[in-house]
């Protein structure tokens, strides 16, 4: 599918980092671009500068997805594209033991469940919406088809360290929706694709001293940097173009495996 084709778009998480990147490279593309994120500064900076839609959205809330999906299509008609990079990142093992008291603890089941909630739950819950609408459109030619989910997965998916064990837990499960989420919308001509970033330079780095984030990329095989957004977004780009793409994660990672910690 070209992207002129795309029509209009919603990104999650659009307010900033890999999201932000994403929805300013599909604005350039001509693309409308509807912005879904909690972060009204933020958004509402990124849809003015690219000329596109803030949505104060809860992607976990029901009424509140289905608020921002109507004003969306009410402006841009019916997207053809969704990007999940809507996420959360908590640390904490899976039980651990005070250096002082000795004394046991487990881990915070609301912080668990609040991952999983965001990262995985409201990537289907955004999925399966947006197929929804998208199966109300038509074909856009037999190869092409109706429309593409790209969802945001990571390396810790399947390299998970300690204290990632939510985190983890919940990029896995967006990496084995793709597959059957494809085999479900094969037949409606929607592509369902996920990426795999490794280290990316997004805010959640920015409270890191710079020589911190200097080491974190010199590990990277290569090459040894930090990941920059607009390569996500470059790779969002080639998913729309490249029909075949399907049903697949593709890791992002300049060839980093994870250590334990």
């Amino acid at each position: 599918m070209n992207l002129d084709e795309i029509g209009s778009a919603v990104v999650t998480g659009g307010a900033s980092g890999l999201g932000a990147a994403t929805a300013t490279a599909l604005a350039r593309h001509g693309v409308k671009v509807a912005l879904f994120d909690l972060d009204e500064d933020k958004g509402n900076a990124v849809a003015e500068e690219i000329g596109g839609l803030y949505c104060n959205v809860d992607v976990t809330n029901e009424e509140s997805v289905d608020d921002g999906l109507a004003n969306a299509r009410k402006r841009h008609g019916q997207e053809r594209l969704l990007v999940n990079c809507a996420g959360i990142v908590t640390g904490s093992r899976t039980a651990g033991r005070s250096r002082e008291t000795g004394e046991t603890w487990a881990h915070d089941l609301a912080a668990f469940t609040k991952v999983i909630t965001i990262n995985l739950i409201g990537s289907f819950h955004m999925s399966s919406k947006c197929a929804a609408g998208m199966m109300e459109l038509d074909m856009v030619s037999p190869d092409c088809g109706r429309g593409i989910i790209v969802s945001t997965s990571s390396i810790a998916a399947v390299d998970g360290q300690v204290g990632q064990t939510a985190y983890a837990a919940s990029k896995g499960g967006v990496a084995s929706l793709t597959l059957p989420m494809a085999r479900d919308l094969a037949r409606e001509g929607i592509r369902v694709m996920s990426i795999m970033p490794g280290l990316f330079h997004t805010p959640m780095f920015d409270g890191l001293a710079e020589e911190v984030q200097e080491a974190l990329g010199a590990g990277v095989p290569f090459p040894p940097r930090l990941g920059n957004p607009k390569e996500f977004a470059s790779l969002v780009l080639h998913i729309i173009d490249n029909d075949m793409l399907n049903g697949e994660n593709i890791r992002l990672d300049g060839a980093l495996r994870l250590a334990p910690k």
